[in-house]
C-alpha cells in the first residue's frame, strides 16, 4: 500500500481554480502533485502560477527568491495514479456532477485508507460526489473562492457521511494556506456563497435583460450602495459566465426555485462564447492575453 506523505496535496484539474490551490498550497510550504488530462493544460497551469508569483514578487509582497522556491515544490503530471502518496486530494475539474463522480470513483480506487478526498464543486451536493465513492466519511467540500491568491475564505462543506476527522483535517489544510474557513453542515446545493451570489447575480442579469439598467450601472450601484469589491456581473465575468450558469442550474435542479433559474440571456452568452475574461468578452469587453 502506498504511504501517505503528510505534507503533500494533490490537486486535480490545472485550469484557474486547481492552479490557484496548487499555488497557495505550494507558497504555504506544501508539496503539491498537480495532475491535468494533458501536457498542454499543465504548462498553461504552471505559466499562470509562474505569473501570478512574479506578480506579487514585483509588487514586493513575495520575495524574489521564493518564485522559484514555490515552483520546484510543485510536481505535475497527467497520471491520476500519482495522486495516491498525498495526504489530501482536492478536485478541481469541470462543474458536472457526471464529471466529478468519475475522477471521485477513481481516486476511491487509487487513493488509500485515510486520504482526505476534497472537491472544490461551488454547488453540487456533496453527498451526490461521495455516493461514487466506497468512503463518504473522507469526502468533504473545500470550496475556495477565485482568484485563489486573493480571495482569504474557504466554504467547508459537510457532506451527509463526512467524519468530523475529515472536516477537521480539510480546515487544517485550508488555514495552513491562508485561507479562514466557514463550516456548511448542511449538504444544500449551493451551500451559502453561491447561493447568495445566484441569487443577486440572476436578478442583476434579469435586470440587463429588461433593459432596466446597463450592466456598468448595476455594478457601480452594488459597490457603491452595498460597499461590494466588485459588482455581480464583472463578478460573473471573473468567474466565468459558464461557470456561474452550471452553478446556478445546480441550484435549480435541486430546489425548483424560480430565482435561481438562468435568464436567457445568461445561456445564450454561454453558446455564444461569451463566457468572461477567459474568452475575452462578457458583460465587459476584455484584452485577450
Amino acid at each position: 500500500m502506498t504511504e501517505l506523505i503528510s505534507r503533500t496535496v494533490a490537486v486535480v484539474g490545472s485550469g484557474l481554480m486547481g492552479s490557484g490551490i496548487a499555488q497557495v498550497a505550494a507558497k504555504a510550504g506544501w508539496q503539491v502533485i498537480l495532475r491535468d488530462v494533458t501536457d498542454d493544460a499543465l504548462e498553461r497551469g504552471t505559466a499562470g502560477i509562474r505569473r501570478s508569483l512574479e506578480t506579487f514578487a514585483r509588487k514586493g509582497k513575495l520575495p524574489e527568491d521564493a518564485v522559484e522556491a514555490t515552483l520546484e515544490r510543485i510536481t505535475t503530471t497527467t497520471d491520476l495514479d500519482a495522486v495516491a502518496k498525498a495526504g489530501i486530494v482536492v478536485e478541481a475539474v469541470f462543474e458536472r456532477l457526471d464529471v466529478k463522480r468519475e475522477v471521485f470513483a477513481e481516486l476511491d480506487r487509487i487513493c488509500p485508507d485515510g486520504t482526505v478526498l476534497a472537491t472544490n464543486t461551488s454547488a453540487i451536493p456533496i453527498t451526490r460526489i461521495a455516493s461514487a465513492t466506497n468512503r463518504p466519511e473522507s469526502v468533504v467540500g473545500t470550496h475556495f473562492f477565485s482568484p485563489v491568491p486573493m480571495m482569504r475564505l474557504c466554504e467547508l462543506v459537510r457532506g451527509h457521511r463526512t467524519s468530523d476527522a475529515t472536516l477537521e483535517r480539510a480546515r487544517e489544510f485550508a488555514e495552513s494556506v491562508g485561507k479562514t474557513c466557514v463550516v456548511v453542515n448542511r449538504d444544500i446545493a449551493g451551500f451559502v456563497t453561491t447561493r447568495l451570489i445566484s441569487a443577486l447575480v440572476m436578478e442583476a442579469v434579469r435586470l440587463v435583460e429588461d433593459g432596466v439598467a446597463t450592466a456598468e450601472d448595476i455594478d457601480t450601484a452594488c459597490k457603491l450602495g452595498f460597499g461590494h469589491a466588485m459588482g455581480p456581473l464583472a463578478t460573473t465575468d471573473l468567474t466565468g459566465v459558464d461557470v456561474l450558469r452550471h452553478a446556478t442550474q445546480n441550484i435549480w435542479d435541486e430546489t425548483a426555485d424560480p430565482k435561481f433559474f438562468p435568464p436567457e440571456l445568461l445561456s445564450r452568452m454561454v453558446e455564444a462564447g461569451e463566457l468572461g475574461r477567459k474568452s475575452g468578452r462578457g458583460f465587459y469587453d476584455y484584452d485577450q492575453p
